[in-house]
């Protein structure tokens, strides 16, 4: 009995923080821990934003039923020197689990579900009148761009706005969170995603070398190479043209339908958003010489995990295999490959209760 019970204590404390615990521990919380807090329509969803950020290992999830915290949606990413929470305790209304990366092969995260009087506020690119929501989730799961939408019902107060559909964007791809110059860095993409920039040399006429389009900035991201601002450029809804600068690595997303007034500047590339250009792909590949590493650059944090690999070919062919690894980088000096990944699962940037509204997410990857 004292053998079965120190197995028992053993598969619990080790599970959560060492195996695949894809459990949801209701009513109960991990306080404390925290790195950054985010918005999920329920727990289901806080467990898959943890599970794509790179540093989570666990969470907890304020639900809209709490009677004793009003941080309603409210999605606590957490993490630990130990790997598992320092404090663990019961709490009505709180929701807690542990991130699903370990799990093989990943659970998947169906999307399908629709949440009546809850409000994804913010991220509208367009709106238009539907008959009902499921109409409006209809032409959410059309339009490419979009990741979630909200509906307003014949309940809602204001009768000069029932019907409308709001469709809303989050990013999709991945984008690197920071990009520096070191010169024993090498750093890529996996070649499962549709991220490195074409090879076509028709797609080489929508970029202008020593060019920047001042003004109209509504986003500023970091970025590896102008091909690569391209890709972000060519992924937002609201991305008419864009600017790269070369010594920052910055690039700097514009949006004006109207006009697009060059001037010229040394260690600019400006150029347009590349809808027509497909990405390269291992079902797209491009010549030998193409490049798609990008030597001397880094992109440091948003680790999963590291290990030693003789070159960076190798690295990239880790990154590609591993259905976690969205980008990583290469240190020569010690032959170290680094796999790292961000969100790129739709997410809204806040939920609300509001009634007369119903929320949901594109049908495109019901299942994730």
């Amino acid at each position: 009995m004292k053998t079965l019970f120190i197995l028992v204590a053993l598969l619990y404390f080790c599970g959560g923080s060492f195996g695949c615990d894809s459990g949801l521990w209701v009513d109960w919380d991990f306080p404390g821990s925290d790195f950054k807090s985010l918005f999920s329509p329920d727990a289901e969803h806080c467990q898959f934003l943890c599970t794509q950020e790179a540093p989570c290992l666990f969470w907890a999830f304020i639900r809209p039923d709490s009677k004793i915290d009003n941080r309603y949606y409210y999605c606590f990413l957490k993490a630990s020197s130990s790997g598992k929470p320092d404090n663990q305790n019961p709490k009505q209304g709180t929701t807690a689990g542990y991130s699903l990366k370990s799990c093989n092969p990943l659970p998947t995260l169906s999307l399908s579900k629709v949440y009546e009087n809850v409000d994804f506020p913010e991220a509208d690119y367009r709106n238009i009148f539907t008959v009902d929501y499921k109409a409006c989730q209809k032409a959410c799961t059309d339009d490419p761009f979009c990741q979630f939408f909200t509906f307003v019902n014949e309940k809602f107060s204001d009768t000069n706005i029932r019907h409308q559909c709001y469709l809303k964007y989050s990013w999709s791809v991945p984008r690197t969170p920071a990009v520096i110059a070191l010169a024993d860095r090498i750093s890529g993409f996996s070649r499962e995603l549709q991220i490195i920039p074409s090879c076509h040399t028709e797609c080489e006429d929508t970029l202008f070398p020593n060019t920047n389009f001042p003004g109209y900035d509504i986003e500023v991201h970091q970025a590896g190479s102008p091909e690569l601002c391209q890709v972000l450029c060519s992924a937002h809804p609201k991305c008419t043209y864009f600017s790269f600068v070369s010594n920052q690595f910055k690039c700097y997303l514009k949006n004006n339908p109207n006009q697009m007034v060059p001037k010229v500047e040394n260690g600019v590339t400006s150029g347009l958003p590349s809808q027509s250009c497909p990405l390269r792909n291992e079902r797209n590949p491009c010549s030998p010489g193409h490049v798609t590493m990008y030597k001397g650059v880094d992109f440091p944090n948003s680790d999963i995990r590291s290990f030693p690999l003789n070159n960076v070919e190798l690295c990239e062919n880790a990154c590609t295999s591993d259905p976690n690894c969205q980008f990583y980088s290469y240190v020569t000096s010690s032959r170290l490959c680094y796999l790292k990944r961000v969100i790129t699962m739709p997410a809204p940037p806040k939920v609300a209760n509001l009634a007369g509204v119903v929320s949901g997410f594109t049908l495109r990857n019901c299942f994730l």
